[in-house]
């Protein structure tokens, strides 16, 4: 009998090292991955985890068994794999990474042809029914394992580029926390190029070796003392840009000139506007967590707004869809049209500053102004036994105070000046609230508080 294997989540594999992932299930998934997508080359990452070079190992064995040729990019992030996969033209790609995971944890990202997502019924239950079954026979003709780090990372970094123009970038000192991460190596060869072009940035880069031992805790932007260490760096060196990066730096976390920490959809509200500065009249998607200033921006830069339900493989389908130049969700994951319509942590920063270089502006001033017309309240997270229910009886209680709702992402409510949603967690026992308001921040509060009562009760 087969056993099941818990590393498979929503969208991933992840585990805790020892417990429900090792060498042999990682072996197992990489000739699954071979069998149900037949490609004949895989691109193969790792971050910088010490279990990851092992585990990797483990993936390009299970890829050569299967007959495969393994792109090896070496250490990498998320997004190198992304872009390798379709500038390689190989039929898949595989990250070994654990992101901003705990360190006994680690993990597996995986596409296939083109860079796009593994579709869940047809390509990730087949491959994790084939991985618990585990009956693998040994193909005659063996793959091989080539090295592509140099020209993987030359072609990686000439794309990034391609989104700016430097010629905008104002004169800037930039805190970059690296977290000890996999990002080092890949930022020093930006900056190195950036050199070249414009000699206005000043980068002070902390925690920028890559570290197994993460000495500086996980790499993990969100977590409040994390928050208050970046906003120290950032006041101490007197920078005017602080960026800090998860472990496999496919997100992007910004602080302004005052260290304060900028909200995820306030940041896709500005990566929409700088894309429609240079194309008008594209199509961009987002979530539907928060959308009141996004919907604003977008129009009043002649661009079309598109709603897409959470999730990197939603948005990257809605994308191609609509041929949509930029996508964007709070979470800080950003999609990008002419980057295989995949997410990126290096392009955001990058298209921040020229927004801030053609607007003459700081963060802090483009920021405000766009937090005064439409305060948010951020994403709330409560631990509830019954999701649904604690859901419903939000519902019930404002049924006849609102104009409009809907289901479309969670739940929806709008009111004549304020919205909230809230959407169930794909994972855990979570209930994710989000509320937003027209000019008047004092709605956020309240409301908070009287649904924090509904949920708690």
């Amino acid at each position: 009998m087969s056993k099941t294997l818990s590393c498979f989540k929503a969208y991933d594999v992840r585990g805790e090292i020892g417990l429900n992932l090792d060498s042999d299930i990682c072996y197992r998934i990489a000739r699954a991955f071979a069998k149900v997508l037949k490609p004949q080359s895989v691109v193969l990452g790792q971050d910088i985890r010490k279990t990851s070079s092992v585990f990797a190992n483990s993936v390009a064995k299970g890829l050569i068994s299967e007959g495969v040729s393994v792109l090896d990019i070496g250490l990498a992030g998320t997004e190198e794999m992304y872009w390798a996969t379709s500038y390689f033209n190989a039929g898949g790609g595989i990250e070994d990474t654990a992101s901003h995971n705990p360190i006994n944890f680690n993990g597996l990202k995986m596409v296939k042809a083109e860079s796009k997502p593994l579709e869940n019924i047809h390509d990730f239950l087949k491959i994790k029914k084939l991985a618990e079954n585990n009956n693998f026979s040994q193909k005659k003709k063996q793959g091989k394992r080539l090295n592509k780090f140099s020209e993987s990372k030359e072609a990686y970094v000439n794309k990034i580029l391609q989104f700016v123009d430097p010629i905008y970038f104002p004169e800037i000192k930039i805190v970059v926390n690296s977290g000890n991460g996999a990002i080092g190596p890949t930022f020093d060869l930006i900056e190195e190029k950036l050199a070249k072009l414009t000699n206005n940035l000043n980068f002070i880069k902390i925690d920028h070796s890559p570290d197994s031992n993460f000495p500086n805790g996980i790499p993990n932007p969100l977590l409040k003392e994390n928050h208050l260490k970046n906003k120290q760096l950032i006041i101490k060196n007197n920078a005017d840009l602080g960026i800090a990066f998860d472990g496999d730096f496919d997100r992007c976390f910004f602080f302004d000139e005052n260290g304060e920490f900028i909200s995820g959809e306030y940041i896709v509200g500005l990566l929409a506007e700088i894309f429609l500065l240079k194309e008008p009249n594209s199509k961009i998607i987002h979530d539907a967590r928060v959308i009141w200033n996004i919907q604003d921006i977008v129009k009043n830069n002649a661009g079309e707004s598109i709603l897409s339900v959470t999730g990197h493989s939603f948005l990257k389908k809605a994308m191609r869809d609509n041929e949509a130049i930029y996508g964007g969700e709070i979470s800080a994951h950003h999609y990008f049209r002419d980057f295989a319509y995949c997410d990126s942590g290096m392009i955001p920063w990058l298209l921040i500053l020229e927004l801030m270089g053609r607007t003459g502006k700081k963060l802090s001033e483009i920021i405000g102004e766009r937090k005064r017309s439409f305060p948010s309240s951020g994403e709330i997270n409560f631990t509830v036994a019954d999701p649904k229910s604690a859901i419903e009886k939000v519902f019930k209680y404002y049924f006849n105070q609102h104009l409009s709702y809907n289901n479309f992402d969670g739940l929806s409510i709008e009111f004549k000046d304020w919205r909230l949603n809230l959407r169930q967690s794909n994972t855990e026992p979570l209930v994710r609230l989000n509320i937003e308001s027209i000019k008047n921040s004092n709605f956020i509060n309240q409301h908070v508080k009287k649904i924090s009562s509904i949920l708690i009760d």
